[in-house]
């Protein structure tokens, strides 16, 4: 019997590889979060767990219950990018990811982590995950900086876990992101917005060599995200930072029209100022470099973007079903 512990378990991505390994019974979960949250409760109180521990209290426990533990995915972090409680971030998204690093590195257990391509800020420096070029990276907002801190300090270290993958997400969507307000996807507010009202509001765009609408970024559906980790727990491929997009940048109003396509519901877009608070850090465009994953063996196709939403929708908000 397999034992994998899985940070953020209550979280968007996180709840969706629970339920995806506790599908195969020969896998036992550890699920870590804080299950305080009664946004939450629908990513995990349906569901049953081998072990469940508060975010709080998990990291004392492992250092003393390590034995028959085979991975740690660690999806654990303070997510929202609009969060500007420095001590916070260096918390939750720094020093809880060295704590569990160094577990794992004393105790020789794989650990794969959550980073974000919120790390390379506005894309001046490009989108490779080529470790010579991390360090040069600016991210544009605390967040960012929290999640690159901690892949600048994974790089430096001389004793790792056997092996470790740090994977840089671009802009995921897709089921167990209800509880995530403003900080959900932005196929979810579409989703919303256009049953509300039969129309979609998008972003201004406030650079004069971008049209409206024409923002783009490198959209990544969650199946693919369960996808590559279930790769990377059973292959055996170089550590390291990868990046983890689609490897194509949407524009906005292609999301949009694909929302609209799968709701079987006509165009009717408008634009609105991007807001005072995110405009200063706000990407215009990002795409996934995926060479170096292609590289180490993982051959399957991504879900491209329109068949990404239609089943999104279809499957799960029309019906607000969960992963």
């Amino acid at each position: 019997m397999a034992r994998i512990v899985i940070t953020g378990a209550a979280g968007f991505i996180g709840s969706c590889l629970v339920h995806h390994f506790a599908a195969d019974q020969s896998i036992e979960i550890i699920e870590v979060d804080d299950f305080s949250l009664e946004e939450k409760s629908n990513n995990f109180i349906p569901f049953p767990y081998y072990q469940r521990f508060e975010r709080s209290t998990f990291l004392s426990w492992f250092e003393q219950h390590f034995e028959g533990i085979d991975f740690v995915i660690h999806m654990g972090a303070r997510t929202n990018t609009a969060e500007q409680n420095l001590a916070l971030l260096e918390q939750l998204n720094v020093a809880y990811s060295q704590h569990l690093w160094k577990i794992c590195s004393q105790r020789s257990i794989p650990l794969i982590y959550a980073s974000s391509a919120a790390t390379y800020g506005s894309g001046e420096q490009g989108y490779s995950d080529d470790h010579r070029s991390i360090s040069a990276l600016r991210p544009l907002n605390p967040y960012g900086q929290s999640k690159h801190d901690f892949d600048v300090w994974a790089l430096t270290q001389t004793h790792c876990p056997p092996f470790w993958a740090g994977l840089k997400f671009f802009n995921v969507y897709g089921p167990n992101e209800y509880h995530k307000g403003r900080m959900a996807s932005v196929v979810f507010h579409a989703f919303h917005q256009i049953r509300a009202n039969g129309s979609m509001k998008l972003f201004r765009s406030h650079r004069p060599d971008i049209a409206d609408g024409y923002q783009s970024r490198d959209f990544i559906y969650v199946k693919d995200i369960i996808n590559v980790i279930t790769f990377l727990t059973t292959k055996k491929i170089h550590s390291g930072i990868y990046n983890l997009g689609s490897g194509v940048a949407n524009p906005f109003y292609a999301l949009a029209t694909a929302t609209f396509d799968a709701l079987g519901l006509p165009h009717t877009i408008e634009f609105i100022d991007t807001p005072e608070d995110i405009r200063a850090s706000y990407q215009y465009f990002t795409c996934a470099e995926m060479i170096k994953l292609r590289a180490q063996g993982y051959e399957a196709p991504f879900f491209s973007l329109q068949e990404g939403i239609r089943d999104y929708v279809q499957q799960y908000l029309m019906t607000e079903s969960y992963y």
